[in-house]
């Protein structure tokens, strides 16, 4: 049976791609999301754009994140998501530790297995095997937890949350169940619930409440009220807008309008 309620306070996010756009116009729309009141503002971590003109214009995520702490005061930020594989997990710990102080203990570090094949063979790395990069992301996790506890200084959070992205059943979800604070997960109503019963399910199985993750989508600039209301219905309390070039702000400001709705709704 889905979860027909949430323990956790709605979020809203927006996910700005850094492709296909410029530096000035991508720290515009930070700026402007974030006075609209989203709660997150995150980028993505790939090399090349995902669709339009492959060779397009295309910004790093980590270091777009840097500005973005600077450029903004309130909303949490970060990848959605990091791909493990290409960075090793102890710099990957560090370069979020880093960001984590820039922003004040805002950052979200969201982590991935990575798909994108050109991204690792453009760049040289290992593309694998989907089994083999979750593994790799398996064994990254408590690297990235160690170095927070032991490297100085400390992030500003206890703990810097996680997110994980990703809806395989047999190893993702499980990885979530043990490591994350946050799930991303894609589909219609019907597939979220059945994944969140997944993750509920290992949860159980290693030892975890799952009312300890937080359950995250995307959705697109053609959302309806209605289906964020079902999304919600299935335990879903974190939505994701994914905009491109040129920057949709009425989508924005529909979805903190409904979020805000929502919020008063049950006060």
């Amino acid at each position: 049976m889905a979860n027909s309620q949430t323990t956790h306070p709605l979020q809203v996010g927006v996910q700005l791609h850094p492709q296909h756009t410029t530096y000035q116009s991508f720290a515009e729309a930070v700026q402007r999301v974030e006075k609209i009141g989203v709660d997150s503002i995150w980028n993505w971590d790939h090399f090349f754009p995902l669709y339009g003109d492959p060779q397009g214009s295309h910004f790093e995520g980590w270091t777009l994140l840097t500005a973005m702490a600077t450029l903004t005061t309130r909303a949490q930020i970060g990848c959605l998501v990091s791909c493990n594989t290409y960075r090793n997990p102890a710099l990957l710990a560090d370069m979020a530790k880093t960001v984590d102080h820039i922003s004040n203990g805002r950052l979200i570090l969201g982590i991935g297995a990575g798909w994108f094949e050109r991204d690792y063979r453009e760049y040289g790395y290992d593309f694998g095997t989907p089994g083999s990069r979750l593994k790799a992301l398996e064994e990254a996790i408590p690297t990235i937890l160690h170095r927070w506890e032991v490297d100085a200084p400390k992030p500003v959070r206890y703990s810097i949350p996680i997110l994980i992205g990703g809806g395989g059943e047999k190893k993702t979800l499980y990885i979530t169940a043990k490591y994350a604070n946050i799930w991303h997960g894609f589909g219609d109503v019907a597939t979220l619930a059945h994944k969140n019963q997944v993750l509920d399910q290992w949860c159980k199985e290693v030892g975890r409440n799952p009312n300890e993750i937080i359950r995250s989508t995307a959705i697109r600039t053609d959302f309806s009220e209605h289906e964020l209301d079902d999304k919600v219905a299935t335990g879903i309390s974190f939505f994701t807008l994914e905009l491109d070039e040129p920057w949709d702000y009425s989508a924005v400001e529909r979805l903190v309008k409904w979020r805000d709705g929502r919020q008063l709704a049950t006060r």
